[in-house]
């Protein structure tokens, strides 16, 4: 804690901190800080010389439960009003707070994700989301202050209550995005944003097994192979597909990224899958060739061989269709083509049997 240094000495009284370290500690820019003040009353309690902000512990309790509560998807005066609710002993009671019947006149509309700033300009503080689930906001503003503790919690739960594809679709999608247009937008800023973002989405895809009760697929299963084309390293996709697919009871077996031609003709004859599906990320990593030979490998018997179902998934493989292969737009229509796939097994043996 900041000491009092005075003519007489030394105090072991409670200074405070400024604005600027409360904002690192808080994830959030200064003029986040200072708008929450302006807007809704969260300033603190004491300042110095009347003007200069000095936070102290009761102080920043409000300010965490204010980012808490945003990073829940609450709107940002909502949150204000409970945060403040009981008022921090000794602190001016903010208009409304704690009271919606007093409740302050509504504030100007302001974009989605913007405060205003001085001399009434409107300027961008969060991620350009559009319309969507609160929940989807809330990550936003939690992946912004990098708070990995509050994006994981909230995936987690939002994959507990709602299921891999209605995460997936409703927020972890819209997120990333948002995350990818700022960083292009804003010369080379918030990549640390979409870094944690992604890595947090990847391990509550991962965990969804363990968040959610699914189905044991029978030993004898044929599995659905997921795997990035050589040189593709964008695998959150395919984690996703993997963990709807799991959660219905299918088997799968998830390659990653960048998977050597080799090594994908050797899985697919070893694992003798229902279905291939091929992740490209950009025209430079697709392959038409690879993916029509892997349709091409078979297993079984003499007279009773199977080969498996290929699907090219990702925009790297353009818009329109390719004959001999299943072009899926979208999680919920990968679902859909694989629905089946990877929940009974063929009738031939598997292909260790074969020799």
């Amino acid at each position: 804690m900041d000491r009092v240094i005075t003519d007489g000495g030394t105090h072991a009284a409670e200074a405070g901190v400024t604005t600027g370290v409360l904002a690192r500690r808080l994830g959030v820019s200064p003029t986040t800080i200072r708008s929450w003040d302006r807007r809704y009353g969260l300033g603190p309690a004491h300042r110095e010389g009347g003007r200069h902000r000095r936070w102290r512990a009761a102080d920043i309790a409000v300010l965490e439960e204010m980012c808490r509560l945003t990073a829940t998807g609450v709107p940002p005066a909502e949150a204000a009003r409970a945060a403040m609710a009981p008022t921090r002993p000794g602190t001016p009671t903010a208009p409304g707070a704690g009271d919606p019947a007093a409740a302050p006149p509504p504030t100007p509309a302001y974009p989605p994700d913007t405060v205003p700033a001085p001399h009434g300009r409107v300027v961008g503080s969060g991620l350009p989301l559009g319309d969507v689930r609160h929940e989807a906001r809330g990550l936003a503003r939690a992946s912004v202050r990098l708070d990995s503790a509050a994006v994981q919690d909230l995936l987690n739960s939002f994959v507990r209550e709602h299921g891999v594809l209605a995460a997936w679709e409703d927020v972890m999608m819209p997120t990333l995005h948002a995350v990818g247009r700022k960083w292009q937008s804003s010369g080379d800023r918030y990549v640390e944003v979409e870094h944690l973002l992604s890595w947090h989405v990847s391990t509550a895809l991962r965990s969804a097994p363990l968040l959610r009760p699914c189905p044991v697929p029978p030993p004898e299963t044929a599995p659905v192979l997921l795997a990035c084309l050589p040189d593709e390293q964008h695998t959150l996709p395919l984690e996703a597909l993997d963990a709807a697919l799991r959660e219905r009871g299918a088997a799968t077996r998830m390659l990653g990224g960048a998977v050597p031609a080799e090594a994908l003709t050797a899985a697919v004859r070893r694992s003798g899958p229902s279905a291939v599906v091929l992740w490209s990320q950009t025209r430079s990593t697709a392959s038409v060739p690879l993916a029509r030979e892997l349709g091409r490998t078979q297993w079984g018997v003499q007279g009773a061989r199977h080969g498996p179902a290929v699907l090219v998934a990702g925009p790297g493989w353009g818009r329109r269709g390719l004959p001999g292969l299943l072009r899926p737009h979208g999680l919920g229509d990968a679902l859909a083509m694989l629905s089946g796939a990877g929940t009974t097994a063929p009738p031939a043996r598997r292909p260790e049997e074969t020799g």
